[in-house]
């Protein structure tokens, strides 16, 4: 029996603690489509993605906050095409009212062209948009490791 030789990464499924909230948080940032829904009570979760791909899925079965500090998830991070596709990503954050592990566009480290930006989602779930290219190096948050390691 072979190994799978074209192996990707699925979608990204989350607990949330209110899924009203996290439905808008994640459409209006990221432009996600509802693919599929449970409404039952105690039994909530969305399927959201874009042209019919499934990406994210959403579980509202957790209560408190994202734990940076037990092991799991370290952060999310979505690939976009440019810097201006990222920084179009952080207006609406800002209009939202989200919280910044950094100050605008930062590189992924030391001499990096590539770099986005950091926040939380509503429930303190560590979320990441970049760009492979665009970022400036000379404004390189960390040093010694990835800006993505340690925020």
């Amino acid at each position: 029996m072979s190994k799978a030789k074209n192996l990707q990464t699925g979608h990204v499924g989350l607990n949330v603690t209110d899924m009203d909230r996290s439905l808008a948080f994640y459409r209006e940032v990221f432009d996600f489509a509802v693919l599929a829904e449970g409404k039952e009570e105690g039994r909530r979760w969305a399927f959201l993605g874009r042209d019919a791909q499934l990406l994210v899925t959403l579980w509202q079965q957790s209560e408190g906050a994202f734990a940076t500090d037990r092991p799991g998830l370290h952060h999310l991070s979505f690939q976009v095409d440019t810097i201006d596709e990222v920084r179009a990503t952080e207006a609406a954050l800002r209009h939202l009212g989200a919280e910044f592990s950094y100050d605008g566009v930062v590189p992924h480290g030391e001499q990096a062209s590539s770099g986005g930006i950091f926040f939380t989602d509503p429930d303190g779930t560590r979320l990441e948009v970049y760009a492979p290219s665009g970022a400036d190096p000379a404004d390189a948050p960390t040093s010694g490791a990835p800006t993505c390691g340690f925020f």
